[in-house]
């Protein structure tokens, strides 16, 4: 999701540099941090959930069991679902002549790590931050790129699971992973197109209604039916 600041942003890491030349991508140290360390949290708490090593997904309570197919499937999700998700809105405020730059939530990833050993994700791990843009449709489009990144995702994530099932049958481990991956860009695509507080539904049904309907309707069918269809029972996953 991306933060709605006033039209130009002050971080408390200072005021943010002049935008950058049309087309030219930038970063910093500062972000490269932030997200390094959001993604490695959201990662470690996927694998948590995935895993069963909660206190709702195990019997016998928090337990720490080293799976490699589980961690390549966590890290996966939260390469698709969140990294790509807030590289979109980077790319699309810079080229917009916009300042953007990548912010974690310190209290939301705790929070999320939390949740994570309970045996559920609520991860509010930050925002991409923009400054210096006034125009409601850069705003909307600058928004609505992240929800179709994870909507282009996970649609190839549930092409692909339903082309290997064509040879493979249904209840691999391999269809299973993704139709999971689907789901989960599915998931974060409607939930970032909610329109309300600061996600990102809320500025593009601002910018344009019918561009809100459909990705909202595209992304929560693809959730459902990724769900609906996934065999999420797999005994790796128990």
């Amino acid at each position: 999701m991306t933060a709605a600041p006033p039209p130009y942003y002050y971080s408390t890491y200072g005021a943010p540099p002049p935008p950058p030349a049309p087309g030219r991508v930038s970063t910093s140290r500062v972000e490269l941090m932030h997200i390094g360390i959001a993604y490695v949290v959201l990662t470690f708490d996927l694998w948590l959930i995935l895993n069963g090593s909660t206190f709702l997904g195990s019997a016998s309570g928090i337990t720490f069991t080293l799976s490699w197919p589980i961690i390549a499937l966590a890290a996966s999700a939260a390469l698709t679902g969140f990294l790509a998700h807030e590289l979109a809105h980077k790319i699309a405020a810079q080229r917009r002549h916009a300042w953007a730059e990548f912010r974690m939530f310190p209290m939301g990833l705790v929070f999320s790590i939390f949740t994570a050993f309970i045996g559920f994700l609520f991860a509010a791990p930050g925002a991409t931050v923009v400054g210096g843009m006034r125009d409601l449709k850069a705003w909307g489009q600058t928004s609505i790129a992240g929800p179709l990144t994870n909507l282009g995702f996970g649609l190839a994530f549930f092409v692909s699971a339903y082309g290997l099932a064509a040879y493979y049958g249904y209840f691999g481990f391999a269809f299973t992973a993704l139709a999971l991956l689907a789901f989960f860009n599915g998931w974060f695509a409607a939930f970032n197109m909610i329109p309300l507080g600061p996600l990102d539904g809320r500025k593009v049904l601002a910018w344009n209604a019918v561009a809100w309907t459909l990705t909202m309707v595209a992304s929560a069918a693809l959730a459902v039916l990724a769900y609906v269809r996934g065999n999420f029972r797999h005994p790796l996953f128990l």
